[in-house]
């Protein structure tokens, strides 16, 4: 974990959660700290962070609105603590968004066992992430390829798999993508 943001209401518990994390032999980059929701909101929208850890109540509020909405607009695996007797009303009211919540009092071998295990649900999403950005690309990619296909058909009078060939062996012969031949291509009959 590379940035981690510790929103817990007293001072005693950060430091309580610091010296877990830092028991485990996990050294962060860095480690913010918030006392309320809305500090921790403000430090998300200034701030990247991996991890979130929340440790309810809070002083503004109990912090499940916080968890969703930390869900939904970051990429950070979000952890809540929570009195056994709430866990599971809570754990109804956010898993659906992807909130971990374990219960306090916590053992030691507990919390690193849900650090690992949020840590390793936040890398797959980080590499779904990565794949759609691919898959998205390639699909700008056809879109302009097809685009630039109609407009040699139209304007050349060539058939679709010429028009294909013809980029193919540009891009080839100029060392260029297929992308970058296309747009060349649409520029110059537009």
């Amino acid at each position: 974990m590379e940035n981690i943001l510790l929103v817990t209401a007293s001072k005693k518990s950060a430091d309580m959660l610091l010296n877990l994390i830092r028991a485990d032999g996990w050294q962060p980059a860095r480690i913010l700290i918030a006392a309320s929701c809305n500090e921790a909101r403000r430090l998300l929208i200034e701030n990247h962070v991996d991890l979130i850890l929340i440790n309810t109540p809070l002083s503004d509020e109990f912090g499940h609105d916080f968890a969703v909405h930390a869900c939904q607009n970051t990429l950070s695996g979000v952890l809540m603590l929570v009195k056994s007797d709430l866990a599971d009303s809570v754990s109804q009211r956010v898993e659906q968004e992807g909130v971990f919540v374990i219960t306090k009092p916590i053992s030691r071998s507990a919390f690193y066992q849900s650090l690992h295990l949020v840590n390793s649900s936040r890398m797959r999403v980080y590499a779904l992430q990565k794949e759609n950005r691919k898959l998205r690309e390639r699909m700008e990619d056809m879109r302009v390829i097809n685009r630039a296909k109609c407009l040699l058909i139209a304007e050349k009078h060539l058939s679709e798999d010429d028009a294909h060939s013809y980029i193919e062996k540009q891009a080839m012969n100029y060392r260029q993508t297929k992308r970058d031949i296309a747009e060349e291509i649409i520029r110059s009959f537009t």
